[in-house]
């Protein structure tokens, strides 16, 4: 290295490149040896006031997007991962309704509900499989994860929030205000023996 300003700029390239965090000994390493303390608080006094910042954690080194700014990435994530009405409609159910089987959530929604909705759900790690209820017919019933909990920001099925406060805020899109009613409304086990025969051939055994 020729000096500090080339120093800095290895360190700098090293964590942009790297796959995970790196701690200052790590660094050093890739860099022959080299003294990379003052480098690495250089590098996060430059990008304090900037879009990401440089950050030690657990006494690793990573770049991560600026606290103001991780909004706009989350939306950027929800674009990708839009779930179709059905999927939203039915990922709700479940958190406001678990344990729940597949014809409560269609007594709920009134209309059938493709199996393959629920599997999105799963494949996303935000539903799971939970057991069987114990009537007729034995229907698998699904209950949210500790996924669905972080990705939506919560600390428990607790702080799921009111369907006035999803009405204020303008979430119920594309829940109707029907559904969110529907949704206060408990189902019982009963409502669901009829088809449940035909329905749990189809179904994951657990």
């Amino acid at each position: 290295m020729s000096g500090p300003g080339e120093l800095t700029r290895a360190v700098e390239a090293t964590l942009f490149a790297a796959e995970e965090p790196m701690s200052a000994e790590a660094i050093s390493t890739h860099l022959g040896g080299a003294d990379v303390g003052d480098a690495l608080a250089e590098l996060a006094s430059h990008y304090a006031e900037r879009g990401v910042h440089l950050v030690e954690r657990g006494k690793r080194w990573h770049f991560e997007t600026a606290p103001d700014l991780a909004h706009l990435l989350r939306r950027e994530k929800e674009e990708v991962r839009r779930l179709s009405r059905a999927a939203t409609e039915v990922l709700a159910i479940v958190a406001y309704h678990e344990p729940v089987s597949r014809a409560e959530i269609e007594s709920i929604r009134g209309v059938q509900t493709a199996k393959g909705t629920l599997d999105v759900l799963m494949e996303a790690g935000w539903v799971r499989i939970v057991g069987r209820r114990e009537v007729p017919g034995r229907p698998v019933i699904y209950a949210t994860t500790p996924d669905f909990l972080t990705h939506f920001g919560l600390a428990s099925r607790r702080d799921l929030p009111g369907i006035d406060e999803l009405r204020a805020a303008g979430l119920l899109d594309p829940v109707e205000d029907a559904l969110a009613a529907a949704m206060e409304t408990p189902v019982t086990a009963s409502e669901e023996a009829a088809d449940d025969d035909d329905r749990d051939a189809d179904e994951t055994s657990v």
